[in-house]
């Protein structure tokens, strides 16, 4: 079985047809490349998010905090070995949103934090600010898709965020005009859930399969550059 649809069946996705394996394939070709022309910078250990609400639970959309989140807190400081990866995290999340035309997208790894829970921490992305971290407990995942699928590795797609939304499904809300949302596992090479990829777009039922290849492709690169030190 081939890489591509390995992955699809360890994240429940449908079996694809032969026009997105092919694009996934082609997708792999392309972030290598990005991946291999990145630049290190140290910025991009910080990165604006909103405001939280007092509880935690939602994003105040329209109003950022303050100070910078700062992933340096997260990954054990800044090094040259990681400083390399978020280079390539970042050019491969640019590539994908250049050539689909998504929204929003973005790459999350699973970590421990300092008070010993887990939660999803965002490295890299394209896109209006939003949360950097997402608890990996089963009370956020009741209204948080990234949390879910960051538990149960199995992917989520969402073609219509209010039909989602009404039928009961979770859902967290950082971008009111998000409408299609592909939400998919990393899985290291035991098959252990390792982050996700989350990719959004304002237009309803915009994955096909061509953009979902890229999706696939993305997770299946990506895994390759996450920083060491995770639980």
């Amino acid at each position: 079985m081939s890489p591509i649809l390995r992955y699809c069946e360890r994240a429940g996705l449908p079996v694809p047809d032969a026009a997105t394996v092919a694009q996934a394939e082609r997708a792999l070709a392309e972030l290598a490349d990005a991946a291999s022309h990145a630049r290190a910078d140290s910025d991009l250990y910080r990165y604006r998010v909103p405001e939280l609400s007092d509880d935690g639970s939602c994003s105040l959309f329209e109003s950022l905090a303050a100070a910078p989140y700062d992933l340096s807190r997260i990954l054990g400081g800044e090094s040259a070995q990681t400083s390399r990866q978020l280079a390539a995290l970042n050019a491969m999340v640019q590539r994908l949103s250049e050539r689909t035309e998504a929204g929003w997208a973005g790459i999350y790894q699973a970590r421990q934090l300092a008070d010993g829970s887990r939660a999803l921490i965002k490295l890299a992305y394209q896109g209006k600010p939003s949360r950097a971290e997402f608890p990996l407990t089963p009370e956020f995942a009741a209204h948080s898709n990234n949390s879910t699928v960051g538990l149960s590795g199995q992917a989520k797609l969402i073609s219509r965020v209010a039909d989602h939304v009404a039928a009961g499904g979770a859902y967290y809300k950082c971008d009111p005009a998000v409408q299609s949302e592909a939400c998919l596992p990393l899985f290291d090479s035991a098959g252990t859930v390792v982050g996700i990829v989350d990719v959004e777009d304002s237009r309803a039922s915009w994955f096909d399969g061509e953009r979902l290849g890229w999706v696939i492709g993305l997770c299946l690169m990506a895994v390759e550059y996450l920083p060491a030190g995770a639980d």
